[in-house]
């Protein structure tokens, strides 16, 4: 049996307006894809980007696009992020690369919280997702 995804973002009136996710992401039918955190770590396990926060995150959307394919799903399917960050300060530079990477007009949920510190000192972030794609 083949189900087709539906996804429909919602923006509650009663909520203050969102700026880059939406409040509420309802998805039905197809696959349900979790991608583990995502750190700033190349294909060879390598750091790329020490100290820097706009590397980093492009290396950790590099990975979570790779994650995605390999599932046969793309960010277009992506209905959540979680971000864990070192400082919050840095969210609007991280902001920036997502919405290289996400649908900004139908953006998806989203989490953002900072850490004291992440599993390697010299990680300056780390991201979750799920997506939803239609049945293979």
């Amino acid at each position: 049996m083949s189900y087709e995804k539906q996804i429909t973002y919602i923006q509650p009136q009663s909520l203050p307006k969102p700026f880059g996710y939406s409040h509420v992401v309802e998805a039905a039918g197809g696959r349900t894809i979790y991608v583990s955190g995502q750190v700033p770590l190349d294909k060879d396990g390598q750091l790329v980007g020490e100290g820097d926060m706009a590397a980093q995150t492009r290396q950790v959307f590099e990975n979570i696009k790779a994650a995605l394919e390999s599932a046969e799903a793309s960010f277009e399917d992506v209905v959540k992020l979680t971000f864990f960050v070192t400082d919050i300060t840095q969210m609007a530079s991280v902001r920036g690369i997502r919405d290289a990477y996400v649908n900004t007009e139908r953006p998806p949920a989203s989490s953002a919280v900072e850490v004291r510190k992440l599993i390697r000192d010299e990680f300056l972030i780390e991201v979750e997702a799920i997506a939803v794609a239609n049945a293979r």
